[in-house]
């Protein structure tokens, strides 16, 4: 069976996907909640407001742990209210596929790599930031606080979403069109949206409706949360600014000004299109016109 219609059992009913939706918005309320109150009777400040002076990787793992909660909330109602498998909401396979998983995370971070590396020889301001103080802690919230997060995303939007959308129009197109552009404006409180203006959104919708394709190709999220997961990482550990969403103590630092790189547009124009034709061949996807139109 296609992923995209292990969402359009017998006993499925659209009540049933409100249910979760909610139960998923109000478990992410729940988490922020639980962090705001620590945070402003522990630490005395606001997450909405986080000052210079802050303790940037307790201020991450506070910012992070809310997804914790997503996470619980979805994989308790697909299994008390769907009735259904975990596994399905991952996976048309027998089971989790971490080799799909590596095999994306492994690409993807090498990219960002010979991304970083360019940029440093072409003059970009970018700093070597290490201090193994802040840097081990960070190591661990990373690896361990941010594949939480991703799969959080990754479950909710090429997930469950994605086969409720397929339950409900029965088109795999519209699927990965409404992920793609709900996974863009989930991000349109990101600090870096305020920085560059609404056009970024483009760029996260863009990488939403990639994500979408790679999943419904490939009938599983594996190699989606594996390109998500290093994203999310390198952002955090291996290369920052002072502007975008994860402020953290990583190895390096871009003090470059905030604008809307080329890199950018390279990404979802061109290193993203031929992730999928990668992708295609080695693992040999079909059905294109089926999975797409029927």
């Amino acid at each position: 069976m296609f992923f995209l219609k292990q969402g359009s059992g017998a006993g499925e009913k659209l009540g049933m996907y409100f249910t979760t939706v909610g139960i998923a918005f109000l478990s992410l309320v729940i988490g922020q909640l639980f962090t705001e109150i620590f945070a402003v009777k522990t630490l005395g400040y606001s997450l909405t407001k986080i000052p210079e002076s802050a303790d940037l990787n307790l201020t991450l793992s506070l910012l992070l742990i809310p997804f914790s909660f997503v996470l619980t909330g979805i994989l308790l109602s697909v299994k008390f209210i769907h009735k259904r498998p975990v596994l399905s909401v991952f996976t048309s396979r027998k089971s989790f596929d971490w080799k799909r998983f590596g095999f994306s995370f492994l690409v993807w971070g090498v990219v960002m790599f010979a991304f970083m590396i360019v940029s440093m020889n072409t003059g970009a301001p970018i700093e070597w930031n290490l201090n193994f103080t802040t840097f081990i802690p960070l190591l661990f919230i990373s690896l361990f606080l941010i594949p939480i997060q991703t799969t959080a995303e990754e479950l909710l939007f090429r997930g469950y979403l994605f086969q409720g959308f397929g339950f409900f129009f029965k088109k795999g197109w519209i699927a990965i069109l409404l992920t793609g552009t709900l996974f863009g404006l989930l991000h349109l409180a990101n600090p870096e949206v305020a920085k560059l203006g609404n056009i970024l959104l483009l760029f996260y919708i863009g990488t939403g409706v990639f994500m979408a394709i790679i999943s419904h190709m490939d009938d599983g999220i594996e190699l989606s949360m594996g390109y998500h997961t290093i994203n999310n990482i390198f952002a955090s550990l291996i290369l920052t600014n002072d502007w975008q969403a994860f402020q953290t103590e990583a190895m390096y630092i871009d003090h470059s000004e905030p604008m809307l790189g080329a890199e950018s547009f390279l990404t979802i124009l061109v290193l993203q299109p031929l992730l999928i034709l990668l992708f295609s061949k080695v693992y040999r996807w079909k059905h294109w016109k089926e999975k797409f139109l029927e």
